[in-house]
């Protein structure tokens, strides 16, 4: 027999968590990674709340249209087009079809290059995003190095569209064009250069998840037979704008781990080339330094 010892009922699980029990379940029958987590994003969405008030909405008060969404992820359609918005570090974006949405991996990638910025003796640090997408890194590192001047530049027509509702009020400078032949003005005087470029082997296609896969523009995805592509062309473009001692920072496959820090070799100007683990301790990001003369 169930004993009581507060003299009360207890109180009868609400509606909306009993309806996010099992929606959870579905995500989760579905491959969805994190069921629990879009469930609840899911339900905070569609109630106008936050993730931690659901227990705040009354039974009379439940939306229906929760199904709607959940059977959109369900289809593996990314949480973040169903809500419009995307958390990375201390920001909130806007995202949807067309532009890349920020994955977590890249917080650690622009943690790294923020505790490099900041320990450089440099007033006014100049930073270079390339491949910009969102804005999700320019505007992280100009929110979180204040004194920084942040530039950054995306080839996409579609991803741009949300770059600028991102950057709108900010103090980053944001260009069109190719980031191979970007920002010649700049030659010669950047502080750092960070890129969180395409990166998937075409050979992979089939491995990714049906969320990048299908809804990601391939343009942000895939770089040639290896996905070393267009990081080669970065490493010429970082090796331009940076000063000497400047350092770079490309985000990579865990795949490639060992592969991209030979790209920037001494032979063609580098030194301190390294790869850095993410925080499941698989080889992320390189990083190098523009020989000194």
């Amino acid at each position: 027999m169930q004993q009581n010892f507060g003299g009360r009922p207890p109180s009868p699980r609400s509606l909306l968590l009993t309806e996010v029990a099992q929606a959870t379940r579905r995500l989760a029958d579905a491959g969805v990674p994190s069921p629990r987590h879009d469930a609840e994003e899911l339900a905070a969405f569609v109630h106008g709340v936050r993730r931690g008030e659901l227990h705040t909405v009354k039974d009379a008060d439940f939306d229906a249209r929760y199904w709607e969404v959940v059977a959109r992820r369900e289809a593996r359609e990314p949480l973040q087009h169903i809500t419009g918005r995307a958390y990375f570090r201390y920001l909130e974006l806007q995202v949807g079809p067309g532009v890349f949405v920020p994955r977590p991996e890249t917080e650690s990638v622009v943690g790294w290059a923020i505790d490099a910025v900041r320990a450089m003796d440099v007033v006014e640090p100049c930073i270079v995003d390339l491949c910009t997408g969102s804005g999700a890194i320019a505007l992280a590192m100009a929110q979180e190095v204040p004194r920084s001047r942040v530039y950054a530049v995306e080839l996409s027509e579609e991803a741009l569209v949300w770059a600028r509702k991102n950057m709108e009020g900010s103090r980053v400078e944001l260009r069109h064009g190719d980031a191979r032949t970007a920002f010649p003005d700049l030659d010669g005087q950047v502080d750092l250069v960070i890129s969180n470029p395409p990166y998937i082997p075409l050979t992979e296609w089939e491995h990714v998840a049906p969320e990048a896969r299908d809804h990601d523009p391939e343009m942000a995805l895939f770089s040639g037979e290896d996905g070393l592509d267009l990081i080669r062309g970065l490493e010429r473009t970082a090796h331009r704008l940076l000063r000497p001692g400047g350092i770079v920072v490309v985000e990579h496959a865990d795949t490639q781990g060992g592969q991209v820090p030979w790209i920037f070799a001494e032979e063609r100007g580098w030194a301190d080339a390294a790869d850095h683990p993410d925080l499941n301790n698989r080889p992320r990001f390189a990083t190098a330094r523009k020989a000194l003369p």
